[in-house]
């Protein structure tokens, strides 16, 4: 409102360029109009569309300018006067940037001083707003989190959610491939372009963010809408948001009460889907059970080193120390499901070195291949080792 744009005159006045301040979508919320401040064509037409132009390079700005804690500037390009941004924070929570063209002396002391200070009253003014209409999309993400973690009890979860009586609930969840950087800042864009999904076709949903993680809670349609919603959103953030993103999908309940399990299923997708590119970006629980299955695992073994079976330990040290090749031979005979033949041309030997080298895995650290559960107890060990590294 009017008190941002006269916020933008008070920086443009100081700096001696056209200050824009823009939301976490782009849209440029006020701009400065002061007699002769210093413009450029880019900033004109983000003016005139009331939304930043697209450019190759903006991700890396804005990811630079939201994950910083002060002032952060920018060069001289051939389509763009130097400019010095800062973000707006509420806490670590960002809501906004605001973006000040330099003047042909550079920024001062006291230009930076100004653009902290000034980044601190938007911050007020903005969250005025949000209070003034979005409060009750703000109860609703308190009370779905409580809901997921389990400190609500299905009868006030029903309640206080408005969720109709045995509608066939639908949970999903949002995050970033492990590959992107910042992930809170990151995550808040994200959100907000899932939240004006919800507002255009699902406004019965619920939505709740962490740092890392979006919840969308579907009162009714179960799998199907959970399919659907998770399409539609999907296409709406790539459109807008070129980082890779990942969406889980939880089995779908008629009670409320079990949200705390959908959750965890939703999490477990997740954090294999975000780490492993190899896998689906919109998942369920079947898409991925194998990896689900051995990261749990995997976990159970670090927390328990105990249930590890010493003779594969020392078969690890042994290749270790010795340079061998006991872990790499065995591997191969697992993956390809006993054959020597096979395993011994992965490997890269003769058929009798490998059947030489199965032998002496017995005889040097009792790892008996000829028991089945022996057999799948060593495997695990060992697959476990080879998706670590």
């Amino acid at each position: 409102g009017d008190e941002l744009f006269s916020l933008a005159n008070t920086i443009a006045s100081r700096v001696g360029g056209s200050v824009a301040i823009e939301d976490l979508d782009r849209r440029i919320l006020a701009y400065s109009s002061i007699a002769h401040q210093r413009i450029d064509a880019v900033r004109e037409q983000g003016i005139l569309d009331r939304r930043v132009p697209d450019l190759a390079r903006d991700t890396d700005q804005y990811r630079s300018v939201l994950a910083g804690s002060g002032v952060v500037r920018f060069s001289q390009r051939t389509d763009e006067l130097p400019r010095a941004a800062i973000a707006i924070k509420a806490g670590e929570r960002p809501l906004g940037t605001i973006w000040a063209i330099e003047s042909e002396s550079g920024l001062t002391v006291d230009g930076e001083r100004m653009l902290i200070e000034a980044s601190q009253l938007a911050a007020v003014a903005i969250l005025r707003a949000q209070n003034a209409s979005g409060l009750e999309p703000q109860l609703h993400e308190t009370v779905l989190l409580g809901a997921l973690e389990g400190s609500l009890t299905g009868v006030e979860a029903t309640s206080r959610l408005s969720l109709p009586g045995g509608g066939e609930l639908g949970l999903l969840g949002f995050a970033l491939a492990a590959r992107q950087q910042e992930p809170a800042p990151l995550i808040t864009h994200v959100a907000s372009v899932v939240a004006r999904y919800i507002a255009a076709y699902r406004a019965d949903a619920a939505m709740a963010t962490t740092s890392t993680t979006i919840y969308v809670l579907l009162p009714s349609g179960g799998a199907g809408a959970a399919d659907r919603f998770a399409d539609g959103t999907s296409t709406a953030v790539q459109r807008s948001f070129p980082q890779q993103i990942c969406v889980s999908i939880a089995r779908s309940s008629t009670d409320v009460s079990n949200l705390p399990t959908m959750r965890r299923e939703v999490d477990d997708i997740l954090r294999v889907t975000t780490q492993q590119r190899d896998l689906p970006r919109v998942a369920r629980l079947t898409d991925v059970h194998t990896r689900v299955v051995l990261t749990r695992l995997a976990d159970e073994f670090a927390q328990e080193p105990r249930l590890r079976h010493p003779g594969v330990d020392a078969l690890i040290a042994h290749d270790a120390e010795h340079r061998t090749d006991y872990v790499v031979s065995l591997g191969a005979w697992f993956d390809t499901v006993g054959d020597i033949a096979a395993a011994a041309k992965a490997v890269g030997v003769h058929p009798n070195t490998l059947r030489y080298r199965l032998r002496r895995v017995d005889e040097l650290f009792g790892l008996n291949l000829s028991h089945p559960d022996d057999r799948l107890s060593i495997w695990l060990q060992l697959r476990l080792l080879r998706s670590s590294s």
